[in-house]
């Protein structure tokens, strides 16, 4: 019954990866309450996919007060720059950012954990100012137990250099959370790649000769690798971004006796984990944006495991009055438990108080 899964919310939530993770992991003991994604096309990959009636827009239009009760933020979020205007009164101010949406989300709800996604340039942005701010921003609404981890696709069976930054964070300060250790699975290319190409895929001789060209004059002037070509047996590939459908230049793929070709939407999703009963129904282009702006889900779903082994179902948030507050063996009496809040009723610790002490 839907009352005994746990609740999550997906906000930027794209095509759904890391609700998959968490579906996955959780064998589909998970309950969607809310999804956020404003991106059309998106939109239209996520609803075929997944069982919801409604996908809100754009989260930045709606009140926190109309997300409904949940038990996990799920949010993959983009980097952006903090305002510095604040920094005298000892902090950075988070408005004009998204990451400011999910910690209002955060501060109005309560869920029991998050994790938000990130690229792994997160750690350095702004000389790690944009990282420093998020961090404190989410102990200050609650969440003291936070830590991150930059983890690899190629450690957790995908064979794919694919590293982003992973941010956990706990309301109970007492639970003890570990990242998962990789799987370390043997992995190559050849596992992801289709048997039958369509010759669509192979690139234009003109196409090839500027990859080559660029890769040259690149190499000269000390401005990157170009290119990244692949074969089968190759242990991984580079990292698929949004930008694959523009030439391909990152990930292209050997063939004998003529050109190499870029991969197919289905290799791109297998390259990230998802299934091959997941739909596409979008274009080549809209696929190649959407599998690289989505995550590892592998990753994904071993984070979830860790995660999941603290989640309490049915979890129930009690918000008491600043009256009821000031007696606590009133609110031990009815309720059987006590947990320390202070005098607005935000929660102080976890430790429940006993009857007949603490």
């Amino acid at each position: 019954m839907a009352k005994d899964k746990i609740k999550i919310i997906d906000l930027f939530a794209g095509i759904g990866g890391i609700r998959l993770g968490f579906e996955k992991a959780s064998k589909n003991n998970i309950e969607c309450v809310f999804t956020s994604e404003w991106n059309k096309f998106s939109v239209a990959t996520y609803t075929a996919n997944f069982n919801d009636l409604v996908v809100h827009g754009d989260i930045t239009q709606i009140p926190e007060k109309h997300i409904p009760e949940h038990d996990i933020l799920l949010a993959g979020f983009p980097c952006q720059p903090f305002s510095q205007a604040g920094l005298k009164k000892g902090f950075s101010d988070t408005r004009g950012t998204l990451f400011f949406d999910i910690e209002r989300i955060l501060k109005e709800k309560k869920p029991q954990a998050f994790l938000l996604e990130n690229v792994k340039q997160l750690k350095g942005h702004d000389k790690g100012n944009t990282l420093t701010t998020i961090i404190q921003h989410l102990k200050d609404i609650g969440y003291e137990n936070v830590q991150y981890e930059v983890l690899k696709a190629r450690d957790f069976g995908l064979p794919q250099n694919r590293e982003r930054i992973y941010i956990v964070g706990f309301l109970d300060k007492n639970i003890q959370f570990e990242f998962p250790d990789p799987t370390h699975e043997k992995v190559r290319v050849g596992d992801i790649l289709e048997k039958k190409v369509d010759e669509k895929y192979t690139i234009s001789d003109k196409l090839w000769e500027g990859h080559q060209r660029r890769k040259i004059n690149n190499k000269k002037n000390g401005k990157g690798f170009g290119f990244g070509l692949f074969n089968e047996d190759s242990d991984y590939t580079n990292t698929i971004s949004a930008r694959y459908y523009k030439d391909g230049s990152e990930i292209l793929i050997e063939q004998h006796g003529k050109n190499p070709r870029k991969i197919t939407p289905r290799e791109a999703a297998r390259l990230q984990g998802f299934p091959d009963d997941f739909i596409i129904p979008v274009s080549d282009n809209q696929a190649y944006q959407q599998f690289g702006n989505s995550v590892a889900v592998n990753v994904i779903e071993k984070i979830a495991e860790q995660m999941l082994k603290h989640i309490k179902v049915g979890f129930q948030k009690t918000t008491f009055s600043k009256s009821t507050v000031r007696n606590r063996s009133k609110i031990f009496s009815t309720a059987g438990i006590w947990e320390d809040y202070d005098i607005d009723g935000r929660k102080l610790r976890d430790a429940a108080w006993k009857r007949g002490g603490h």
